[in-house]
Order: C-alpha cells, then structure tokens, then sequence
C-alpha cells in the first residue's frame, strides 16, 4: 500500500463506522482488564457469556481475591485456558490491591508487570480504557497489516512499529478497532471476502476473490 493511499484507506472505514468500540463487554478499566485477560485464544463472545454472570458478582481485585481461585473458576470455566487464566487473574488482582490501591494503571510498564498481561492485552487496556493511540496486534491486524500492504512484518512487534510509524495522527486511537473488524468478518483468514470490502482499491492483495455466486455464474457461463 502506497503511503498516499493510507488517509483514503482509514477515511473509508470512519466514514462506515465513526465510533468503533471492543466487543468485549465492560463498564470499568478493571472490568476491561479482566476480560481482555481472559479472551486470549478465546472468542469475545466467549468471554462475555462467561463475564456476564462473573461482573455482577465480582468486578473488583478484591471481589475477585475474595472468590477465591475455585470461586473464580467456577464462573470462567467455558473459557479456553480458563484454570491458568484464572490463576493469572488472581495473581494480577493482588498485585492491583497491594500496589496500585485496587486501581488499574494508565502505563505499560506497570500494566506489563500483571500476571498474564502481555504486550498486546496491555496495549488494548490503554487503547481502549485510556484513549491512548498503541497498537495491539492480535492475529487479524497481523493478517490484515500484511495482506493489505498497509504495515508489514515477520512478528506482531514489527507490525506495531509499522503501524505505528505508518498511521496518521487522526486515526490513531481508532485504527486498532477498525483493523480488528476488518479482520473478523471481511479479511478473513482463508477467504478474504474482497467482494464486500470497503477498502478493497487501496489493498495489495492480489487476485481478488469474488462472491461465490459471482464464481458460479462465471462457470457455467452466464454473465454476472
């Protein structure tokens, strides 16, 4: 992708979605910090059927230490991983009531020193609860970055750095939501679905796969 072509490509999915949100369900930097937590190789949907009956019981450090580890599991045991996600939110809720008074911190650094929060869950709670414009690269802004062209590279680190450097100031904060639901239900890992792509013109990816009914037409054939 061509420099020029990034503000157009970033200008088409505002216009398509102007206030883009997480689909995780959340009303609190700590609720936020718990389920980004629990949703590695998990689904959204996943984790918030599980949170859903976990937040109003729980939604504090303290509530949750209070649980206790099998308290805890209890209610977060659909979730993939769920013992080890659940010993590291134990773990992160001690450290966030003896360290930081209960309260969930605006920096990486000390978000990066929680059990089970890495680089991307950190960069995700400072994204999304801070209004901080970081990057996190899950496995659809990794894909989505390289197919496109728009910020290539061999590991997620290299492709935040891209982004980093390659997207305009105005759409910083926002990038990150519009890049992951580009991913999930259009640049699809198997089939991209180029046919329904907003930001179709300005992708690298070559050839375009077209929709199915367009293929079948071609086949026997008929006109589109």
């Amino acid at each position: 992708m061509k420099k020029s072509e990034i503000t157009p490509f970033f200008s088409v999915l505002r216009d398509a979605n102007p206030h883009p949100e997480t689909e995780l369900e959340y009303s609190s930097h700590f609720e936020l910090l718990a389920a980004v937590l629990l949703s590695a190789q998990a689904t959204d949907v996943g984790v918030n059927k599980a949170t859903r009956k976990l937040f109003p019981v729980a939604n504090t450090p303290q509530a949750i230490l209070d649980l206790g580890l099998e308290g805890l599991e209890s209610y977060i045991k659909t979730i993939g991983l769920y013992r080890s996600k659940a010993r590291h939110l134990m773990a992160a809720c001690r450290i966030l009531v003896d360290k930081h008074g209960g309260v969930v911190p605006s920096t990486r650094e000390a978000l990066e020193e929680l059990p089970g929060v890495g680089r991307k869950t950190a960069n995700v709670v400072l994204n999304v609860g801070f209004g901080q414009p970081t990057m996190a690269v899950d496995t659809h802004i990794f894909r989505v970055s390289n197919r496109t062209g728009l910020a290539p590279g061999n590991n997620p680190l290299q492709v935040e750095q891209q982004l980093l450097q390659r997207v305009p100031a105005e759409f910083a904060v926002d990038s990150h939501h519009w890049l992951i639901l580009l991913g999930r239900y259009v640049c699809q890992a198997r089939k991209p679905r180029c046919w329904e792509c907003l930001v179709s013109p300005y992708c690298d990816f070559q050839p375009k796969t077209e929709a199915p009914a367009a293929r079948k037409s071609l086949q026997r054939g008929k006109p589109d």
